[in-house]
């Protein structure tokens, strides 16, 4: 079984921010904490959608030399990725709402380790991450934000 306890733990820290979700701080971002759970929460649940319903057998090892490098820096730069209309939070982001993303995206996480090794996801710069990349991917993406959250709160 793949290691989820890094992204899990990351799944408690976003559950410990849900109290905080209205809060902002313009200095560090235009959004509010509520956006960039909603945001990390609908990554790790879309991209597990889209493992489970992808067709394995169209998996290509063509991975970016750019996705590779960050990854193993684990570090993505801020205010330069844009992200994909289907993750982008709704204008009005309820805390029900979190909560409910929060729970599916523990299950999802759990149920990752069950997939084809060349299940993916088509991501938008780095070309297909299957599942042998996925939790790296989910990991560094989920801390990037929750980097941002810990800034907008100091």
């Amino acid at each position: 079984m793949k290691n989820t306890h890094k992204l899990s733990i990351y799944l408690d820290t976003i559950e410990s921010y849900i109290p905080r979700f209205e809060e902002n701080n313009l200095k560090v971002s235009k959004s509010t904490v509520g956006w960039q759970l909603d945001h990390c929460l609908k990554v790790i649940n879309n991209v597990s959608t889209a493992l489970e319903t992808s067709d394995f057998g169209l998996y290509q090892n063509n991975f970016s030399v750019l996705g590779k490098l960050f990854l193993a820096l684990g570090y993505f730069p801020r205010g330069k990725g844009k992200a994909p209309k289907h993750v982008i939070p709704p204008e009005v982001i309820l805390k029900a709402d979190l909560i409910s993303q929060l729970e599916s995206a523990r299950s999802n996480v759990k149920n990752i380790a069950n997939l084809d090794t060349n299940a993916f996801f088509k991501h938008p710069l780095f070309g297909d991450i299957n599942t042998k990349r996925v939790y790296r991917f989910l990991e560094v993406h989920t801390n990037h934000h929750l980097k941002i959250i810990k800034d907008m709160l100091k």
